[in-house]
């Protein structure tokens, strides 16, 4: 299983150097993963940037681009998530020219999709025809692809999906998708368990309930494998 903690805007550089600290000691078989802000990174194997700029360096004011990204030996990064396309606008053509520079340089790229609220009351058809929208552009066949399927109108709400949507989205997109598919949006330390034994769900992308290094590690702990 693939289990990883998006930090968003959350975690001084401190903070996480803390919370890094404890994950050392936790022996697990599954896969960890970390993302922490920009200003919080850190040469650790677990760890991978919340976003990148399609570009080494250059005159982008208030980003970060591959140059800073490897200075810290990271090859990891988060693309695609809702927030950076519904809060900050990030159009498809965009999250796509990302996902094709950072495939370019070997990163392992998780990649997030998700569907509002109105398409999910439209029925499971309509959700898939949404969330393939959102893979316009991308490699499917990448070897270091990690899909995180993530409702929108679930992160962050405390209303995480329930079994049988999360199994028959998951489901629906084992029929095009051969790479590991993560489960986002209010996964929880009373749910995460029953989630992970889903079939077609890989591991799971955790927001809140992450942050305290504690709690992520009783989530880890908690998984079977």
């Amino acid at each position: 299983m693939i289990i990883a903690s998006n930090f968003k805007m959350n975690h001084t550089r401190r903070s996480t150097k803390a919370f890094l600290k404890k994950l050392k000691e936790v022996k697990t078989n599954h896969t960890i993963r970390v993302f922490p802000p920009a200003t919080s990174l850190f040469e650790f194997d677990i760890v991978g940037a919340q976003n990148g700029y399609p570009a080494v360096n250059g005159s982008f004011t208030g980003e970060i681009g591959l140059e800073q990204i490897q200075e810290f030996n990271i090859d990891k990064i988060l693309i695609g998530h809702s927030e950076r396309r519904n809060i900050l606008g990030e159009k498809q053509e965009f999250i796509a020219k990302k996902f094709e520079f950072y495939k370019n340089e070997n990163f392992e790229i998780t990649y997030c999709i998700g569907e509002p609220l109105e398409i999910r009351q439209k029925g499971i058809d309509e959700v898939i025809k949404y969330l393939k929208n959102e893979l316009v552009g991308i490699d499917m066949n990448y070897d270091k692809l990690i899909i995180a399927y993530e409702p929108v109108w679930a992160i962050g709400t405390g209303v995480s999906a329930t079994i049988k949507e999360i199994e028959e989205t998951h489901n629906k997109l084992r029929e095009f998708i051969q790479a590991p598919l993560l489960y986002g949006g209010s996964v929880k330390l009373d749910n995460i368990s029953e989630i992970c034994e889903i079939e077609n769900v890989d591991g799971v992308l955790i927001g809140t309930a992450s942050w305290q290094v504690e709690n992520f590690v009783r989530m880890i702990n908690q998984v079977k494998g």
